[in-house]
């Protein structure tokens, strides 16, 4: 039965990788669909087959691509970890090839557009001065939405204008923000005054005084799309990914933008340069003689 291997990878994702809850459920699940597709077979019977009729299995059930792309990720590390604690005698995933994946374009707000977002907020209620802080830290920082509401006090240093962000795999990175941002979340924790708080380290809160959740901030954000009539699918992430286009659009490069957002791989950041254009077009603009 898989159910003791899993318990096992659970526990060195907890205690020696320090991973987050975030990504520890994501395990779960996949390794659970797998699991069920498994049955009662043993783990020692699974080889490279049996992972491609996996694969094929869920591609007939309609999965998404990119779905089944994780999924098989996780399995691969799921066996790499099973294959060097010895409890497994050879590594079934190593002979599977990752699905081919369509390139989405994300999604970018122009310049306009952001400052529209960002304003929308009344500065008048608690609520308002809350979310118009929320969006000016993540456009200003590049921030996930999970490194935004795990955000405490103590890690904004208001003097030296840095912000110490905690990525995947709580991986601790320091990146500027803005004097904007900056006083965004000065004036909401100071009308936070009287409010009764649960949590006095977090920097966002609910209306009970919780840390705000990371599906909390994605409705608060559908709100105000609404009511800046922008007409496109926004998301969290799409700030942070306005975020780095924007700075390549104005100039930075791209191992900057890399280590802003915290990617491990350079590749990962190269997709913005796909959509800015307008950088491209002003060197061109510059330096081409029949410009």
């Amino acid at each position: 039965m898989i159910e003791r291997y899993i318990e096992k990878f659970i526990n060195y994702l907890k205690v020696e990788k320090n991973s987050s809850e975030h990504t520890i459920t994501n395990y779960l699940v996949d390794l659970k669909v797998f699991g069920e597709f498994l049955g009662d077979k043993d783990i020692s019977s699974v080889d490279h087959l049996t992972l491609r009729r996996f694969l094929a299995d869920m591609r007939a059930r309609n999965y998404a691509k990119r779905t089944v792309a994780r999924k098989l990720a996780s399995l691969r590390t799921f066996f790499k970890f099973l294959f060097r604690e010895g409890l497994i005698k050879t590594n079934p995933a190593t002979a599977v090839m990752t699905p081919k994946l369509d390139k989405h374009l994300p999604n970018i707000l122009d310049v306009d557009k952001v400052a529209k977002l960002l304003e929308a907020p009344s500065e008048k209620t608690l609520a308002g001065l809350r979310d118009r802080a929320m969006f000016e830290t993540l456009y200003s920082t590049g921030a996930r939405v999970s490194e935004l509401v795990g955000l405490d006090q103590d890690d904004v240093d208001f003097i030296s204008g840095v912000v110490k962000l905690f990525g995947k795999g709580r991986k601790e990175r320091i990146v500027p923000i803005g004097e904007p941002a900056l006083k965004a979340i000065k004036r909401y924790i100071d009308n936070r005054i009287g409010v009764k708080v649960k949590d006095r380290n977090a920097i966002f809160l609910n209306k009970a005084g919780g840390r705000l959740t990371d599906r909390s901030v994605r409705r608060i954000l559908d709100k105000y799309i609404r009511l800046s009539s922008i007409v496109m699918k926004v998301s969290p992430h799409s700030l942070r990914h306005s975020f780095a286009t924007h700075l390549l659009d104005r100039g930075a490069d791209l191992r900057s933008v890399q280590e802003l957002l915290g990617h491990m791989n350079l590749s990962t950041t190269q997709i913005y340069t796909h959509v800015s254009t307008e950088r491209l077009k002003a060197v061109y603009d510059k330096a081409h003689p029949r410009a």
